[in-house]
């Protein structure tokens, strides 16, 4: 028998809906789930022949607490993962019962002193290999292969992938490691740098791969994969910068007595504590995820605007002057600096905006960033383009040359979905969808240039 909704049961849920509302973690149609699933805990309670007043109180307790409950959101709505996750460590930490969490990796959420043993062991591999090679040219070049294992270990711990995921990632590590090891790079080769940095890029997207339980292949697994890249780059700066200003303080007060302890800062300190940082900030990421909540919307509000008048500021400049981007091959690879920061504003504002909200004045500002950076993509590929027929190829060149046809692909798609999507005759789900599904092509790229540049361009 299911008991008649009276007007008591009504006041009771109403104010429990009230007082859900206070809590920032969850949304109005996160709330009216929430009511549905405990009036149903409440009618299969009067089944059993409880009262209202009696099934009321014991549904609400089943139900969990607000921090299990959000934790439980975050997982079955994982577009909006990083929104939804709270502060405290894991359900239990309130007193309540830890078994009421439905996911087992939820019992798991905390982890710091996980994070922090591989943040050691990636500190100490990166030492290791300092102490052991003599070159410092080749550890920096090995640097993605000794410390994002540690990082993929991490996921794995997490998120518990399935095997075929971590050997296609393991046999990835292999590959760079090989390649980067194996080649007979001449000193000083531009090739070398490029290798170390498409490893970096390649390796990174792979370790997505783990996080996203091998399910690479979903759009909402990539587009939390990238939203975890965003959010770990504000920590791993925000980590940088008061790392950096703690061993300034450190040299200056040991030289107030005398002692030189700029050797130990940058023989240990610096390259151990940026490995290390790697996994603070990958940790900081799934414990702390209600700061970015904050940010997130404010850093892409506010650098949107300035990078859309820096952009139309370099076009007045390249127009002006046009030997501005002819002249410089490091003016050059600003620009290309800039249009990749452009795409990373780009993901992270689709990241951070609701898809229900109708099309505002941010969307359309994003129209006028995107035909710029088109723009601007436009300039430097003309003037690449000129310095390859006078100079000839060589492997930067055709390094950058390649980036900028990825990017003026994906910027100029990414525009047509934009103004699209501004007049209401495209979807959002299809911008994010452009912008996640173009993810292997940056991958392929890194690929191209650590495994068949170096040969091509005999290691020089």
């Amino acid at each position: 028998m299911t008991i008649e909704q009276g007007p008591g049961l009504d006041d009771l849920i109403a104010s429990w809906r009230d007082w859900m509302a206070r809590r920032d973690v969850l949304t109005s149609a996160d709330i009216d789930e929430l009511e549905s699933h405990l009036r149903d805990r409440i009618d299969g309670l009067a089944d059993a022949g409880l009262t209202e007043d009696e099934a009321f109180l014991i549904a609400v307790k089943r139900l969990g607490s607000i921090d299990a409950l959000s934790h439980e959101y975050a997982a079955e709505h994982s577009e909006r993962l990083w929104k939804q996750l709270v502060l405290h460590d894991a359900p239990g930490a309130d007193g309540t019962d830890a078994t009421a969490a439905p996911i087992p990796f939820l019992r798991r959420a905390n982890g710091l002193p996980v994070a922090l043993a591989l943040g050691v062991g990636a500190g100490l591999a990166v030492k290791v290999a300092d102490l052991l090679i003599d070159d410092p040219a080749v550890v920096a070049r090995n640097a993605a292969v000794l410390v994002l294992p540690f990082l993929a270990a991490w996921f794995a711990w997490r998120r518990r992938p399935p095997a075929t995921a971590a050997w296609v990632v393991g046999g990835a590590f292999a590959v760079a490691a090989i390649a980067l090891n194996a080649y007979p790079f001449l000193p000083g080769a531009s090739t070398a740098m490029l290798a170390a940095a498409g490893s970096l890029l390649a390796l990174w997207l792979m370790t997505g791969i783990v996080e996203a339980r091998g399910a690479w292949r979903s759009d909402t697994a990539r587009m939390d994969f990238l939203r975890f890249s965003g959010e770990w780059a504000v920590y791993y700066l925000l980590i940088a910068l008061v790392g950096g200003a703690l061993s300034a303080l450190t040299i200056a007060v040991f030289a107030s007595i005398q002692v030189d302890v700029v050797p130990f800062v940058e023989e240990w300190v610096l390259p151990c504590g940026a490995a290390g940082a790697v996994l603070v900030a990958a940790w900081l990421v799934g414990a702390k995820q209600r700061v970015i909540e904050n940010i997130a919307p404010v850093l892409t509000k506010v650098f949107t605007p300035l990078f859309t008048l820096m952009m139309l500021a370099l076009i007045v400049a390249a127009v002006l002057q046009w030997n501005l981007v002819d002249a410089s091959r490091d003016l050059l690879i600003a620009f290309d600096l800039v249009l990749v920061v452009v795409v990373a504003l780009l993901v992270y504002a689709i990241s951070a905006r609701d898809p229900a909200l109708p099309p505002g004045w941010f969307d359309r500002l994003q129209v006028l960033m995107l035909a710029s950076a088109l723009v601007v993509d436009v300039i430097v590929l003309i003037a690449m383009i000129a310095r390859t027929g006078e100079f000839g190829f060589t492997a930067n060149k055709t390094a950058s040359l390649l980036l900028n046809l990825i990017l003026l692909a994906n910027l100029a798609w990414a525009a047509w979905l934009q103004v699209g999507f501004v007049r209401r005759s495209v979807a959002f789900g299809r911008l994010e969808r452009w912008q996640t599904g173009y993810l292997p092509i940056y991958l392929a790229w890194a690929a191209v240039i650590l495994l068949v540049f170096p040969p091509v361009f005999g290691f020089a």
